[in-house]
């Protein structure tokens, strides 16, 4: 995948994202759009606000409304890595380094401090890697999230504000390799993808956790057979993304270039990829697809790839693009949300970045015509 044009950029966002426009802030603050259930007595306040109540407290200061980027929801965040959308159209977004979790709106009212996930090991790219929610959150409550600690990578659940409990234990770590996707599939089921821990042969090792896409059900349990092992021969599993009956990874290369898998149930990372990206383009940190077009987010590319998929699943020749080349540096998380706006997080405060004194940020891009200042 070469350095692509944005001409046809506007195009593909407009076919792809819809004509959705962002929520107005008014002086009431955030409307939520549906309600959450009850948290269990004695935990902190409840995610979301009831219309009128006064926004919480800040990440950090940001700019106003009129003054502002409109593509900025949040600012002044630390490596925010995994994120997940809530059912009132907030999302929930985690800093890799701290472990801290804070609300942020798409109205951009001030982001909410949720938590901070204990025990987080930053160590060889380690730290908080994914978020997920419970496949029944409105009931529960519940998120998962894949976190480094000092002896191994693993996902744990938790209320918000509660206890984190671990689901699944024992991932290998090293000094590279410790990639961490995470995804609630359509069946219900957690997806876990994981790295190698800088060893390719725990990858093809079928007794090891190590550079696989690892299937659990809510409790940690295999599904489907007595192994979680749902792929292996991965490399280092970065994101990971479903449309329909498909199931899809980020593979980040540490030698040549970033893959774009198809995720096959025991299947082998070592058959032909769906895509390539060079290195200098790269650094694949996130995946969303959504009617058969892909949205790869690229930290040393520092854009968001898009791709279109056929019937079939292929990539359709020439059918390539890039949003936000260059714009706001390292990119890593992408998400879709239920209004077909594309949530993007930052990473330029990882060590390898050039950070902006309100960097970190989390996006959202309106389609074209949302704003007359939108760069799409």
């Amino acid at each position: 995948m070469g350095r692509r044009s944005r001409t046809r950029t506007a195009r593909l966002v407009a076919v792809v994202l819809g004509v959705a426009l962002l929520t107005g802030c008014g002086d009431d603050g955030y409307q939520p759009a549906g309600p959450f259930r009850p948290l269990p007595e004695g935990a902190p306040p409840e995610v979301g606000r009831p219309p009128g109540s006064a926004p919480g407290g800040p990440a950090q200061p940001g700019t106003d409304e009129e003054g502002g980027d409109p593509n900025v929801v949040a600012s002044g965040l630390a490596v925010p890595t995994g994120l997940v959308l809530l059912p009132d159209g907030s999302a929930i977004v985690g800093e890799r380094e701290t472990g801290r979790l804070l609300q942020v709106f798409p109205d951009r009212s001030p982001a909410k401090e949720l938590m901070t996930v204990p025990g987080i090991d930053t160590a060889g790219d380690g730290g908080l890697l994914g978020l997920a929610l419970s496949p029944t959150f409105p009931e529960d409550g519940l998120l998962f999230a894949y976190v480094s600690t000092a002896t191994d990578n693993r996902v744990v659940r938790f209320p918000i504000g509660g206890t984190p409990n671990p689901v699944l234990t024992g991932i290998p770590r090293g000094e590279v390799g410790n990639g961490g996707g995470l995804m609630t599939g359509i069946d219900g089921n957690l997806y876990v993808g994981t790295g190698d821990a800088g060893n390719p042969a725990l990858a093809a090792d079928p007794a090891s956790l190590a550079g696989k896409v690892l299937r659990i059900d809510v409790f940690g349990r295999p599904v489907g057979g007595p192994s979680p092992v749902f792929s292996r021969g991965h490399r280092d599993v970065t994101a990971l993304c479903q449309d329909g009956e498909r199931t899809y990874a980020t593979d980040e290369s540490r030698e040549g270039p970033d893959q774009f898998d198809v995720v096959v149930e025991q299947g082998d990372a070592a058959a032909p990829p769906l895509a390539t990206v060079l290195p200098e383009e790269g650094g694949l940190g996130g995946c969303a697809v959504a009617n058969g077009t892909v949205f790869l987010g690229a930290l040393d590319g520092q854009r968001v790839h898009v791709l279109t998929l056929d019937d079939e699943g292929a990539p359709v020749d020439d059918a390539t693009d890039e949003v936000l080349g260059g714009r706001y540096g390292r990119l890593r998380t992408v998400v879709l949300d239920a209004e077909g706006a594309l949530w993007v997080t930052t990473s330029n405060r990882d060590g390898v970045g050039q950070p902006a004194e309100d960097d970190d940020k989390v996006l959202r891009i309106r389609p074209p015509g949302g704003q007359p200042n939108s760069p799409l």
